[in-house]
């Protein structure tokens, strides 16, 4: 049974990412030529001949290394041939020739890591190079990454996304853009009016959670999510699932989990007792509340027909892979006898989507085992999990392995197949943070407990499952690595140091000052071993201000402040730095410098900023504490001149040490405006273009920019700065002004004897609520009413 599910499993997944390239073989590979012409250079494609290997060994996915393989050599023609067993080896293939032959590699925000390649023909390698997949899974992004990210990318940045995942080995990845145009199809099949389905879905900066089911409706007062938004995402979904054929990567697409208007009932009126009312944490009804369809009720199974009906005849025949996610942060609608209702639902929601595609597999995000354990105990995920046929596919995402592996708790997630993920920002916080070695040496615990002859313990993959991108690249590239070439915690050190080496390749000779500074940077900054602190976290200075309970915080949520090494050290490493910049000029020309540098300098600010932050606390207690009264004063005791001048002179301090704060926030915010992708600007300026191709969008779109990165849900306060960024514009119009309400509450609390606290929080709060309503200029509007 466990051989014919494996197989069953294997054939539909083997198959799925390379469907519509087998009908022309000779035309195959033109997408992994493109993807050289792009990061090579026009042309540098005719280099290469491509080859497919003619017999993959497919047996060999599943139960030992040589998942994929490839090989890169020079043929006679003086071409540079890399045959591989698939798409996604040949691009991996591609990848290993330029690393090891031209010292060149791509990178977020700056590209390849050499400019510009001197003319002529490409040198061959200088030997034979060979590699092989440890997993057959390459997987990456997060279900809320498409929010937090990628709301406003357009074509240019997709492509450079999935250029990025191509030359990396991804070769499965998520593929939700455009789900709302599904959605709208689906539900207008059922008879539903646009007008009764589009005010169902969120702005577009929250639709994510729209999608899990934990909100609804637009809020702001700015009107629903546009209909042309939803065709504009769909035409970008179809050519985004187009590329990822092109280049081997397997697209999930969504499946129908269960969340639906109201207006449902309207139409399927006995549905009534099969819905339920489902609730995130404190959201309020108005956003909240969303209806849960039963997969028990057979009008489930009709609204999952439509779901991947819609989606073969927009896409063709691509994947058999389906993202499905139910309880997200959501408590399941069960009573009584607990076990069998799970057993039952994910059973009705196999039945469903196996009807609607035989060949489907079932992709779950394991988060929800983390996030509710007091619910989810291992006979519950037995149970839930369980409810799948052997012989159908279930694959569950260990979402958080990194710091949170659930794989060991649930009995590897009741012997389904699972992926380790590295989850490792919230909100895409981006603190300077990584856990080197909880990720090699987790993954070899997770490897090595896979047994080839028990699907107890089925190991399917690796992969990246950030909430958002844009910091902390190198351990991500640590983390896909592990997919061809395990490391050990005793090599992390010379990881670091040929990542470094790759990097700054265009100087040629890299100084020794910069290698020293990432190999202290791997050892200490990127290698947390503070269980305490499992995720990126954020600066002091990005929180609503408070007199306490900003400092130190441990956990992922709130995000966590608490540093885990010592500050001092990356001061060190800045100056090392700086060191190698001097001994090489080139490199303050070289944007990978550029970029690490402002990392680095942006990082040691905000660490300086929690310093003055506790000298202000400190000068502020000692302003508020009254003198000790005089133990042998027999009268009353009566402030002097000079208790006064006392009393004035530790007022200034308070002023001198929030100006200090002050003053910081200035010098942080002009090193932030130093890299282009760490500007306000640029994310307001996305939205703006992706407004501009709507009908009357701006305000929308402008305020759902603006919230997510702030108050998120003003009404629900336990997010306020969940998405926090160390970004330019940022910085200056919206943390600097708080703090600047905050440092006035209290020189004026000196100058009065007393604080009201309360008081001060409500200013910062007015401020919050009315910066969501600036707009993409930055003035100032009237709140709707």
């Amino acid at each position: 049974m466990i051989i014919n599910f494996l197989f069953f499993l294997l054939l539909f997944v083997t198959a799925s990412a390379t469907t519509a390239a087998a009908a022309a073989a000779a035309t195959a590979t033109e997408g992994i030529a493109a993807l050289a012409d792009r990061i090579l250079g026009p042309g540098r494609g005719l280099s290469f001949d491509f080859a497919l290997s003619t017999e993959p060994e497919l047996w060999s996915r599943w139960h030992q290394a040589g998942n994929d393989s490839y090989v890169v050599a020079v043929v006679e023609d003086g071409r540079i041939r890399i045959e591989g067993t698939t798409l996604s080896a040949l691009a991996r293939g591609l990848r290993h020739y330029a690393t090891d032959t031209l010292h060149l590699d791509l990178y977020w925000f700056i590209g390849p890591g050499r400019q510009h390649l001197p003319p002529g023909p490409l040198p061959p390698p200088k030997q034979t190079l060979r590699g092989s997949s440890l997993v057959p899974w390459r997987y990456n992004l997060n279900t809320v990454t498409f929010s937090y990210s990628f709301v406003w990318y357009d074509w240019d940045e997709w492509e450079k996304l999935l250029d990025w995942s191509a030359w990396r080995g991804i070769n499965v990845q998520l593929a939700w853009v455009g789900y709302e145009m599904i959605y709208l199809q689906s539900f207008r099949a059922m008879g539903l009016s646009d007008d009764e389905i589009i005010p169902f879905f969120t702005g577009p900066a929250f639709q994510s959670w729209n999608r899990l089911g934990n909100v609804r409706s637009s809020w702001g007062g700015l009107g629903d999510l546009p209909l042309g938004w939803i065709q504009g995402q769909d035409t970008l979904q179809r050519r985004i699932v187009r590329r990822m054929v092109e280049l081997g990567i397997t697209p999930v697409l969504p499946a129908f989990p269960g969340f639906v208007p109201d207006a449902l009932l309207r139409v399927r009126p006995n549905s009534t007792n099969s819905v339920t009312r489902v609730s995130w944490t404190d959201v309020p009804e108005a956003v909240g509340g969303i209806l849960f369809l039963s997969p028990l009720d057979p009008v489930y199974a009709e609204l999952q027909q439509q779901f991947v009906r819609f989606q073969m005849e927009a896409y063709g025949n691509v994947s058999n892979i389906y993202a499905l996610d139910q309880f997200n942060e959501l408590k399941p609608p069960v009573s009584g006898h607990t076990e069998e209702t799970l057993r039952a639902i994910s059973r009705a929601t196999d039945a469903a989507l196996s009807a609607a595609n035989p060949a489907a597999v079932w992709l779950m995000q394991g988060w929800l085992f983390f996030n509710d354990q007091s619910f989810w105990s291992p006979s519950r995920v037995d149970a839930y999990l369980g409810g799948v046929a052997d012989d159908k596919a279930l694959v569950v995402l260990d979402l958080f392995a990194e710091s949170e592996p659930q794989w060991n708790r649930t009995r590897s997630f009741a012997g389904r197949p699972w992926v380790w993920c590295m989850l490792h920002t919230f909100g895409s916080n981006m603190n300077l943070y990584g856990r080197a070695s909880a990720v090699v040496s987790g993954l070899a615990v997770a490897q090595s407990s896979s047994s080839s002859s028990s699907s107890a313990t089925m190991l399917l993959g690796l992969g990246l499952s950030p909430e958002g991108y844009g910091a902390n690249e190198v351990i991500y590239d640590l983390v896909l690595d592990q997919a061809w070439s395990a490391t050990s915690t005793s090599q992390l050190p010379d990881w670091f140091s040929s990542w470094a080496e790759l990097r700054y390749a265009g100087v040629v000779v890299v100084p020794r000052p910069l290698i020293r500074a990432w190999q202290l940077l791997g050892a200490h900054v990127y290698d947390c071993k503070d269980e305490a602190i499992p995720s990126a976290g954020v600066g002091v200075y990005q929180l609503s201000p408070r007199l306490q309970g900003l400092v130190g915080r441990t956990r992922h949520f709130p995000s966590p402040t608490a540093l885990h090494y010592d500050a001092r050290l990356l001061r060190r490493v800045w100056r090392l730095m700086l060191a190698a910049a001097a001994e090489k000029a080139a490199l303050w020309t070289q944007p990978a410098f550029q970029l690490d540098l402002v990392d680095v300098t942006r990082q040691i600010l905000s660490n300086a900023f929690t310093d003055r932050y506790e000298a202000l606390i400190a000068a502020f207690r000692a302003a508020m504490t009254p003198p000790a009264a005089p133990t042998l004063a027999p009268l009353p005791f009566r402030r002097s001149r000079s208790d006064s001048d006392s009393d004035s002179d530790k007022s200034g301090e308070v002023a001198e040490r929030g100006a200090d704060l002050l003053r910081l926030l200035d010098s942080l915010d002009l090193v932030l405006s130093a890299e282009p992708a760490y500007r306000l600007s640029k994310w307001l300026g996305d939205a703006r273009r992706s407004a501009a191709q709507v009908v009357d969008a701006d305000d929308l779109f402008a305020f759902n920019a603006r919230s997510q990165i702030t108050v998120w849900l003003a009404e629900k306060h336990e997010l306020n700065d969940y998405a926090a960024r160390a970004w330019a514009g940022l910085t200056r119009s919206y943390y600097r002004p708080r703090w600047e309400v905050f440092v006035d509450g209290l020189v004026q609390a000196c100058s009065v004897g007393s604080i009201n606290e309360s008081a001060i929080v409500a200013r910062i709060g007015d401020f919050e609520r009315q910066w969501q309503y600036r707009g993409f200029d930055g003035e100032a509007r009237p709140r709707p009413r």
